[in-house]
């Protein structure tokens, strides 16, 4: 089943990103190599593709895993999660209707 990892940022978080992104990546790779990455990407700060030094707000991971809980586990230990990056994330179970 999917799973929808939704994540918030606390204030100013882009220094903190910056630093965990190569790692944060390389797992989202797994998942991709894995063939169980449906989506994934950040929410800019400010309604553009680049919000700059405005950075993000949060981020959005929708992937397959084998239950709730285990997903939970692998949000838990994202990257981000350990360098303080988000101040709140939500793990949930999503259903693919469309495309």
């Amino acid at each position: 089943m999917y799973y929808a990892i939704i994540s918030e940022d606390i204030d100013n978080s882009l220094p903190l990103r910056q630093a965990a992104r190569p790692a944060h990546l390389e797992r989202l790779q797994q998942l991709k190599a894995a063939g169980r990455l449906l989506v994934a990407g950040p929410h800019p700060a400010v309604d553009t593709a680049d919000p700059g030094e405005a950075g993000f707000s949060g981020s959005l991971v929708v992937a397959e895993f084998d239950s709730l809980s285990a997903a939970q586990a692998w949000a838990d230990s994202d990257p981000y999660v350990d360098a303080g990056v988000y101040q709140k994330v939500t793990v949930k179970p999503f259903k693919v209707v469309l495309p």
